[in-house]
Parts: structure tokens; sequence; C-alpha cells
């Protein structure tokens, strides 16, 4: 968990540039804060912009999108969100036993979401985000093995009624992956 939470937090810094936005305010949540085991094992950051980014019914713009993977099989599409009144605004898609339809497509289930604020409560000097009960889909299209993506796609709904929707759309920049620490591969991939 200690090497997560860096990893994260560097993307958060790296990647959220103040801009015109919404000022953010806190969403109230229903759910107790549950304690990930597991490490990043392998990030993957994406160059591009949110044609779409919906948080709870307010529209943010970002930049970037990174694909994280847990050891233990989670994966999280992190958002950050350009919020000038907020530099900790981190989104996330989260869900286990993502699929991968053909070489160029994957499909991952949230069951969560994870939403990081300058408002959370920091472990190690870092916020630690909340976690939302939630149902969606996050689609994305390319392949980091050959270093392209088009577009990831999500939609969820937690367990309060809220929506989160991302549209992202890659601007053609090489995806930059980073294998953190070797691990027995989550996706089921009927093409191996």
């Amino acid at each position: 968990m200690r090497l997560c939470r860096p990893v994260l937090a560097a993307l958060t810094v790296a990647l959220a540039s103040p801009c015109f936005a919404e000022t953010s305010k806190p969403i109230p949540l229903d759910n107790p804060q549950l304690q990930p085991n597991a490490f990043i094992d392998l990030l993957a950051l994406m160059s591009g912009h949110c044609k779409t980014l919906r948080v709870a019914g307010r529209t943010f713009p970002c930049k970037t999108v990174a694909y994280a993977h847990g050891d233990k099989g989670r994966v999280n599409f992190a958002v950050a969100v350009d919020d000038p009144s907020d530099d900790s605004h981190v989104v996330s898609f989260s869900g286990e036993n993502g699929k991968r339809a053909d070489d160029n497509s994957y499909e991952l289930p949230i069951d969560r979401m994870l939403l990081n604020s300058k408002d959370r409560p920091r472990v190690d000097g870092l916020p630690v985000p909340a976690e939302q009960t939630s149902t969606g889909i996050c689609r994305q299209t390319g392949n980091f093995a050959a270093r392209k993506v088009h577009d990831v796609t999500c939609s969820a709904t937690d367990s309060d009624g809220r929506t989160y929707e991302l549209l992202f759309v890659s601007d053609g920049t090489p995806v930059s992956v980073r294998r953190i620490r070797q691990s027995a591969p989550s996706i089921q991939d009927p093409f191996k």
C-alpha cells in the first residue's frame, strides 16, 4: 500500500493543473472506508483530454487518465481532475475481472468509485480516497502492449443514485507503461 499511494500522489501532482472549472464540494458518502491490501504492479499513463467528466452531476475538465492494476487484480481508471480549488481531486472508476473481447478492446465492470480530495483524511501525508459502492462499466479501445489507447469511456451509478461519466480521448501520444512489480495476470483474455 505504501507504493500505491506515492504513485497516485505523484500522478495527481504531475497531472492536475489548474484551469477554469467549477469549484468542488465534498460528496457526502454512506459507505465506510475499506482498506485495500494490494500494491500497484502496473501503471499506464494516457495523454489526451476528457470530452466528458461528470462527477455527481458536476462537470469538470481533466488532462489525463491513468490505468492502475493492483497485484490482487483490482483495476482503477484514475482521473486527475483539473479543479482550481483542489489539487488533490482524483476520481477513480474501480473494479475487478476485466475482459478483452479482442486485442484492441477491454471492459472493466465497476463496483466502486474512489473519490479523493483535499478534505480526505491523510495517511503518510497523502489523502486516502473515500470508497462509494457503485455499478457500471469502463471500456477502453486500444492496446497497452502497442502503447496506443484511443479512448476510455466509463459510466457508473453509486448506491445513492449519483452518476459518474467519463469520455477520455487520447491525443495520440504513446501510452507510458510502467511495470512496478511482477504479478500474475488478472485479465480474462480469450486470445492467449
